[in-house]
């Protein structure tokens, strides 16, 4: 049975999100902020970290894996590098923190880079390079988890999923990718699960170990199908090598050991475009590509576009005819705000 969906404007769901956060403690201008982002989120179609994650975010809060009167605080510095304590803080809000940090590193130094230990999910990495790249900045970011994915080979989950954010200035916008080392995130698992909807490519295995489009099979068998087969399993590992790393935080196999995913590592990268020799080429040089690009071939009934190009689209979307929304997931929303 299809779940029904219901449409809801983004007036109401930033206010809906922003009584909820005040409600659980937070502070006027960190409630908007949070709200903000989580409705944004929304907006651009990214529904399993917007609408969709909220309830969880503030699941995390009542049981005390997310504390959202903490602060970061610097731990160490040298030159262009930053290392913080994320104080299990709200995962958006130290990463927007993280972020203005990278920009600030950036302008002084041409290359700023933030490694940021023992905070929270980030939600939408891809907010982060929107961010940067609206500002001018190219952006470099990318978070572990919790073991959700087999190495190549292996049928247990010793890696995580380890999203990686790359973006740059384009024109008014930018360009940002925004991916996780799985071929479907576990968010986009949850969702096509709960929209009852088959997988448009194999997503992963099913617990006899056979190849899958079946969400739900793959949820209960955890077994998701990394990007590029062994090499998205190599790129996770060393995603996860480097957060830690540069961090000084956790790392995949120690956040699993906890009771949920928290006290995750994640690294904030940003240069000024300002601050290189052929700064006055580069939006010129970026369009070329991209218009050689868009001359490309498509196939039949597809339509080619850069990262972060639907994203336009769908906002644009969204904000004249409301953000669509599983009515179970909505009334989720209506529960926590009584």
């Amino acid at each position: 049975m299809l779940n029904p969906t219901i449409t809801i404007p983004s007036t109401e769901m930033l206010q809906l999100f922003n009584a909820i956060l005040l409600k659980h403690g937070f502070t006027i201008d960190k409630a908007m902020v949070c709200a903000e982002l989580f409705t944004n989120n929304s907006i651009d179609g990214v529904y399993t970290h917007g609408v969709n994650r909220f309830p969880r975010f503030i699941e995390y809060i009542q049981k005390g894996y997310i504390n959202v009167h903490a602060e970061p605080a610097l731990k160490h510095q040298l030159g262009a590098v930053q290392q913080w304590d994320g104080r299990l803080g709200p995962g958006p809000l130290n990463a927007i923190h993280a972020t203005n940090n990278a920009m600030q590193l950036a302008r002084q130094h041409g290359i700023g880079c933030v490694g940021l230990a023992n905070t929270n999910h980030w939600m939408r990495g891809g907010t982060y390079g929107w961010q940067a790249a609206k500002a001018g900045f190219v952006f470099i970011g990318w978070t572990n988890t919790t073991g959700l994915m087999p190495a190549w080979g292996a049928v247990d989950s010793k890696l995580g999923n380890n999203p990686l954010v790359m973006a740059l200035p384009f024109e008014n916008e930018a360009i940002v990718l925004d991916m996780a080392m799985s071929q479907y995130s576990f968010g986009a698992l949850e969702q096509a699960d709960m929209k009852n909807e088959q997988l448009a490519v194999y997503g992963g295995f099913d617990t006899d170990g056979q190849l899958t489009t079946d969400p739900g099979a793959i949820r209960r068998s955890r077994r998701p199908l990394p990007i590029g087969f062994w090499k998205g399993a190599g790129l996770s590992l060393l995603l996860d090598i480097l957060a830690t790393v540069l961090s000084g935080g956790l790392s995949v196999h120690e956040i699993s050991q906890q009771q949920a995913e928290m006290a995750v590592s994640q690294v904030f990268i940003a240069i000024d475009c300002n601050k290189l020799g052929n700064q006055s080429a580069i939006a010129q040089v970026v369009k070329r590509i991209i218009m050689d690009y868009h001359q490309s071939i498509p196939e039949e009934n597809k339509t080619i576009t850069f990262p972060g190009e639907r994203v336009l689209q769908t906002r644009q979307r969204n904000l004249a005819k409301g953000i669509p929304v599983v009515k179970e997931v909505w009334e989720k929303m209506i529960d926590l705000s009584t």
